[in-house]
């Protein structure tokens, strides 16, 4: 059998990203050429028009730039459905009033706490950019959803907001926003984990009759899976998100296309940690699908990612 040979990576002024990505691909060393291959699986993934495509992902890279990136896959319907954390609701609406901060991993917390200034790794949040903003703001809308509907899903409440999004000056950063605008169904499994959830706990002191339906949610996504001819899904991270839907494709025959971007080590038993090869031992992933486990931050590996795909793509 005739090997692929490794080839040296040359750089050169102006090169594209994707001309990097292909280089990459050539080096054949370790999580380059993973991310090379992440980048063939998810070009075919959305360029299959038989396939529903999932985007799964933690609310910590929603508190960093990457934010932007999920926006540009969201703008551009590059994915049909969005399985996240109540800390994505958060992060996103907070940062389209109030700006986040460049800190440090080795910042004096107890300071910080004095100072009302949280950590999310290396970024700072002032609590006036997040309780205290999401508190003002979410409060007035909550009352003028509940004045036309009672009863909602999780999806319903996050399109509820994106719709109200629409006149503030920086709705079109907002992944909410596209999301309503683009009627991509976000689920939010985990929707009281968060000040999101927490205000949505408080207004329902007052207002007893007004509930976040999670078993509609999940008639919404059975009905995705079970219509699906095939499904794809971009995992970034683990958690609830992850497993949500991974969970909900076991009951169609699994993934036929999965990415996972992960740093989690798999030998503690960890779902955040579990390779795609554990999946495919429970039928969430197709025993015939296209997949790959890059190891590594996603502030780093999405945008490089994306760009290329975006390059592909035209």
């Amino acid at each position: 059998m005739e090997l692929p040979r490794v080839e040296d990576i040359r750089l050169k002024a102006k090169m594209s990203v994707n001309e990097l990505v292909d280089q990459l691909f050539k080096s054949g060393g370790f999580t380059a050429k993973d991310l090379a291959v992440a980048v063939d699986i998810i070009e075919e993934m959305v360029s299959d028009k038989e396939t529903t495509v999932f985007l799964s992902f933690p609310a910590c890279i929603v508190a960093t730039g990457t934010r932007g990136v999920i926006v540009e896959l969201v703008k551009r319907r590059l994915v049909d459905v969005i399985v996240t954390t109540c800390g994505t609701l958060d992060h996103d609406l907070a940062r389209i009033w109030r700006d986040y901060y460049h800190g440090s991993f080795m910042l004096d917390d107890a300071e910080l706490h004095k100072k009302g200034i949280n950590r999310i790794g290396n970024i700072l949040t002032p609590n006036e950019s997040y309780g205290l903003i999401i508190e003002e703001k979410l409060l007035p809308m909550l009352e003028d959803i509940y004045g036309e509907k009672k009863r909602l899903s999780t999806k319903e409440f996050v399109w509820e907001i994106g719709k109200r999004l629409e006149n503030e000056s920086n709705a079109e950063s907002s992944i909410i926003y596209w999301c309503w605008k683009n009627r991509i169904p976000m689920f939010v499994p985990g929707i009281t984990d968060g000040a999101v959830g927490s205000q949505l706990w408080i207004f329902y002191q007052t207002h007893r009759d007004f509930i976040v339906d999670v078993l509609k949610d999940e008639d919404e996504l059975s009905d995705i899976v079970f219509n699906a001819e095939k499904t794809g899904a971009l995992i970034i991270g683990g958690g609830i998100s992850k497993h949500h839907t991974i969970w909900w494709n076991q009951f169609k025959g699994g993934l036929d296309y999965v990415v996972y971007i992960t740093t989690a080590v798999e030998w503690d038993g960890s779902l955040s940690g579990a390779r795609v090869r554990e999946a495919i031992s429970w039928g969430k992933v197709s025993e015939r699908a296209k997949h790959v486990t890059v190891y590594g931050d996603a502030t780093v590996l999405l945008p490089i990612i994306v760009a290329s795909l975006l390059e592909r793509l035209g």
